[in-house]
C-alpha cells in the first residue's frame, strides 16, 4: 500500500533534493487581496527574523542613562552618561554597539521600544512559544506564525520555499507549518544538490513505484530543486569576496542569508538566532555585564556587516531584519550582578526602507509590573506590520485578527 501524499511529503521534507515541494501541493487557500496599506509592500521584499534567545536586557541595550530609577536600581550594571552612545538627552545605546549607531545615523535602523504582550508567565519555554505561535496561551496551537505565513505565501504567491531556517539550532516552533516545507540550511552550499541528476535522485527517493503519482511528483519537484540549486551555485561562484563579515557565528549565518537572497530563490522569510549556543545566552542571572556586552557586539557588528554587504548592489532596499527576544529583564539587578525575567524589550529593525530612529516611548521605570517595565506595543503589531506593509500578505490570515500596524516604513 502506497503512503498518503501528505505522509510522503512529510517523509522527505528535510532532504536537500526536494526543497521546492510546496509549489506542487493542492490549493488549500484561495488567492486573497494583498495588503495595500503601504506602497512599501512588495512580493519581492524579504524579512529576516533574528531570535535573541534568553531574554535580552532592553534597559542595558537602549539605556535610560539620565533616569534616577535606573541608576539607583543597578549599582553595578548601570551604564553612565559617559559610557553610552547618546541618542538624545535621556537615552543612549550600549557602548559595544557603535555599528548600530552608525546604521541609525545612515538611516538604516529603527528601534521599536516597549514591545511585549500581556499575560506572560516569564518562563522561557512558554514565552518563546507565545512569540513563535503568535497565539499567547493557546497551548493547543500546533503551527508557528512563520509556518502559517509559509502556508499562505506558497498558495498566494506560488512561492516554492517561503521560509528557511539558517542556523544549526533545532527547528524553532515558529516554523511549524501545516502544508509547506520550511527547511533548515546551515550554509548556502548545503542548498545545492550533491551528485546525480534530478530524475535519478527522484527514482531513489520514490523507490520502485514507477508510474504512480508520487513518483511523478518527486520527479517534478527534484527538477525544480535542481534549478534552484544551480542558481545558488552560480551565486556562490561569484560571491562578493569584498564583503567583510566579522568572525562571529551570527555573521556567518547572515552571510549565508545574503548569498541565498542574491540567488533569488523566492524565499520570503529567513529565520536565524543568537544566544542559544552560549552559556545562558541573553539569560544573564549572574555576572551579566561582560556576557551581555559580548553578545551585543556580535549582534551589532553582524547586522551592520549584512546591511553593508546588501548595499553593494542595492539589495538592502528590499530587505528588513527584525530582532525579537522572549522577554526583557527586571529593572533591579540581583545579588549576583544579574537580572531577572521581565516583560518589555526593544525590537530592532534594520534595512533600507525604514523610518530610522526611535519608535514609541521608552517604558516607564516608575510604573512597573513585578519590577519589570511594562510593554505598550503588542509584538503582534510588529508581525502585522511586517506582513501587511512589507511582505504584502494579509496578516489576518496568519494572526487570526487584525492588529494596528506601526508607521516604520518610508
Amino acid at each position: 500500500m502506497y503512503p498518503s501524499r501528505r505522509d510522503f511529503l512529510k517523509s522527505i521534507a528535510g532532504t536537500s533534493t526536494l526543497l521546492s515541494l510546496s509549489h506542487a501541493m493542492p490549493s488549500f487557500l484561495q488567492r486573497t487581496a494583498r495588503a495595500a496599506e503601504s506602497t512599501s509592500a512588495s512580493s519581492d521584499n524579504i524579512l529576516i527574523v533574528l531570535q535573541l534567545s534568553g531574554g535580552n536586557d532592553g534597559l542595558n541595550t537602549v539605556v535610560p542613562y539620565s533616569d534616577d530609577a535606573y541608576a539607583r536600581s543597578r549599582r553595578t550594571l548601570r551604564l553612565t552618561p559617559n559610557e553610552v552612545l547618546k541618542l538624545d538627552e535621556q537615552l543612549g545605546l550600549h557602548p559595544q554597539v557603535p555599528q548600530f549607531k552608525r546604521l541609525l545615523d545612515d538611516g538604516h535602523l529603527t528601534i521599536v521600544q516597549g514591545v511585549g504582550y500581556s499575560g506572560s508567565d516569564r518562563n522561557h519555554d512558554s514565552a518563546l512559544r507565545d512569540w513563535h505561535t503568535a497565539q499567547p496561551g493557546e497551548i493547543q496551537c500546533q503551527t508557528g506564525w512563520v509556518g502559517r505565513f509559509a502556508d499562505a505565501a506558497s498558495q498566494i504567491d506560488n512561492t516554492d520555499v517561503p521560509g528557511v531556517l539558517v542556523s544549526s539550532i533545532p527547528k524553532p516552533f515558529a516554523l511549524n507549518a501545516e502544508r509547506s516545507v520550511v527547511p533548515a540550511i546551515p550554509s548556502a552550499a548545503q542548498w545545492t544538490l550533491q551528485g546525480g541528476s534530478a530524475s535519478q535522485d527522484a527514482d531513489r527517493k520514490a523507490g520502485s513505484g514507477a508510474g504512480n503519482s508520487l513518483l511523478e511528483l518527486a520527479r517534478t519537484s527534484t527538477q525544480a530543486a535542481g534549478q534552484l540549486s544551480q542558481r545558488v551555485e552560480a551565486v556562490l561562484a561569484k560571491s562578493h569576496s569584498s564583503a567583510a563579515y566579522p568572525r562571529f557565528t551570527l555573521a556567518g549565518q547572515l552571510k549565508t542569508v545574503a548569498q541565498l537572497i542574491r540567488a533569488d530563490l523566492g524565499v520570503r522569510i529567513y529565520f536565524t538566532e543568537l544566544g542559544g549556543g552560549g552559556i545562558g545566552g541573553f539569560d544573564n542571572h549572574a555576572n551579566q555585564r561582560d556576557n551581555h556586552a559580548a553578545l551585543l557586539r556580535e549582534l551589532s557588528e553582524s547586522i551592520a556587516a549584512l546591511i553593508d554587504d546588501l548595499k553593494k548592489d542595492g539589495t538592502h532596499r528590499r530587505v528588513v531584519l527584525m530582532t525579537f527576544s522572549e522577554f526583557g529583564r527586571t529593572l533591579s539587578e540581583n545579588g549576583r550582578r544579574g537580572t531577572g525575567h521581565g516583560i518589555a524589550a526593544p525590537v530592532f529593525l534594520a534595512g533600507g526602507g525604514l523610518r530610522p530612529g526611535l519608535y514609541g516611548d521608552h517604558p516607564s521605570l516608575t510604573d512597573l509590573d513585578g519590577d519589570a517595565p511594562k510593554h505598550h506595543t503588542d509584538f503582534r503589531q510588529v508581525y502585522a506590520t511586517m506582513m501587511d506593509r512589507w511582505l504584502g500578505i494579509d496578516s489576518q490570515i496568519v494572526l487570526g485578527k487584525k492588529y494596528k500596524p506601526l508607521d516604520v516604513f518610508v
